[in-house]
């Protein structure tokens, strides 16, 4: 027997495109929330078009639809409404006021002049919690700007901290690799929705959630920010070095890099004992954190000459049963084939019925692994305006209506 999901119930009226509200919107979908995908007609979210790469066909060929949109989609249904047109406003409000939860990510104010701002939806239905996610907030001076992730990066510090020095080859700023900041507003925002949802258990009511990337990105500087708040000091650019520990970088090795990821004395001097070097640990340079750290141009550069000795995989062979934190530098390639990975099920193929040429899409699977209710995995990303008919006939609109929407360009 299936056992029931933890947000089995829960209705998600989801206006949100490209990947921060996506991807708090999936979170919810994988906890076993309906979440219903307004996508604009003709034409739907964003990122179905940001491509290459593809999604291919069931003959290996490239179609139309972007593999972006795959990764923050799943577990949702797709629905097709002119929100410009009054009919379409008046589904809408009609969802909204079925709805536990809308998810909106327009410029502040945007959605005012459809009616479908917290404001007008909160009258019809006082339960109903509301998240809206913009770059800068509801107020402030930069409240009517669009944000970006890249923008945000730039703006908030993460880029002066990410990357190598400026005076090493291929030093400068560089943005992380994924959108961080549009990620962790996603979480963040799942987060506040869950919180909202155990004040609503409580009081009856709902509330408005004000979540601005600006916020998370200073949020997620982290130990950086509060080295900076204490201290007055910027801190800067290292490459792969960590401002507190030493060692914790990658070394070269024969064949390639390892990560060495060393956190405290214990396990320094397990290495040491381990690569043959047991005098480093009581090393007067090196017996502690902070002096590996205030000694860090000596300690690199001979464990470096030592890390060259073996392959990568030698090193972690010989580490793996010290408790000494090591790796190999994998691609995304080899980071699935890792064994670990595959062991924990991270890849995962879902069916799709869309009559599009697409037989299945594979995702990464849900990092929340609850022993009573886990996630369900029952969708995989739609199509655009797959289950237009289907989620509006379960609002009471038969086939006539849905057809003379559907010829309005409605739906």
């Amino acid at each position: 027997m299936t056992k029931p999901a933890a947000l089995d119930g829960i209705k998600v009226l989801d206006l949100s495109r490209v990947l921060a509200g996506p991807w708090c919107t999936q979170i919810l979908a994988d906890l076993g929330a309906d979440v219903v995908k307004i996508e604009r007609p003709g034409v739907g979210d964003d990122t179905r078009t940001w491509g290459p790469p593809f999604i291919k066909d069931a003959d290996g060929n490239d179609t139309d639809q972007a593999s972006y949109f795959t990764a923050c989609n799943r577990n949702k249904r797709s629905v097709t409404i002119d929100m410009a047109t009054p009919d379409g406003q008046a589904l809408l409000k009609q969802m909204a006021a079925q709805a536990d939860i809308v998810v909106e990510n327009f410029k502040t104010g945007g959605l005012k002049q459809y009616g479908l701002d917290h404001e007008s939806l909160r009258a019809a239905n006082p339960r109903l919690i509301y998240c809206s996610v913009t770059g800068f907030g509801h107020d402030g001076p930069y409240a009517e700007r669009a944000g970006y992730d890249l923008m945000i990066q730039a703006m908030t510090g993460m880029m002066s901290i990410t990357g190598r020095p400026d005076d090493v080859p291929g030093g400068g700023p560089l943005r992380v690799g994924v959108a961080l900041t549009d990620l962790f507003t996603g979480v963040y925002a799942s987060t506040a929705i869950l919180a909202a949802l155990q004040v609503r258990d409580r009081t009856g009511e709902g509330q408005h959630i004000d979540m601005a990337l600006l916020d998370v990105g200073m949020a997620i500087l982290a130990n950086q920010a509060s080295a900076f708040l204490n201290t007055g000091k910027a801190p800067g650019r290292q490459g792969n070095t960590h401002p507190s520990l030493a060692p914790y970088q990658d070394f070269p090795t024969q064949d390639g890099s390892v990560l060495l990821a060393i956190g405290n004395n214990g396990q320094f001097a397990r290495f040491c004992e381990a690569a043959g070097h047991p005098e480093w640990a009581t090393d007067a340079r090196f017996a502690t954190n902070t002096l590996r750290v205030k000694h860090r141009l000596v300690l690199i550069p001979i464990m470096e000459e030592l890390t060259r000795t073996r392959t990568t995989a030698a090193w972690v062979a010989l580490l793996e049963d010290k408790a000494v934190p090591c790796g190999p530098i994998n691609d995304i390639a080899q980071a699935f084939d890792d064994a670990q990975v595959k062991a924990r099920g991270l890849a995962v193929t879902l069916p799709r019925e869309a009559g599009d040429g697409i037989a299945s899409i594979t995702g990464v699977a849900s990092p929340l692994r609850l022993t009573a209710t886990p996630p369900v995995l029952r969708h995989a990303p739609p199509a655009l305006g797959q289950h237009t008919q289907e989620v509006l006939a379960e609002m009471g609109i038969d086939a006539a209506r849905f057809d003379a929407l559907r010829s309005a360009g409605v739906v």
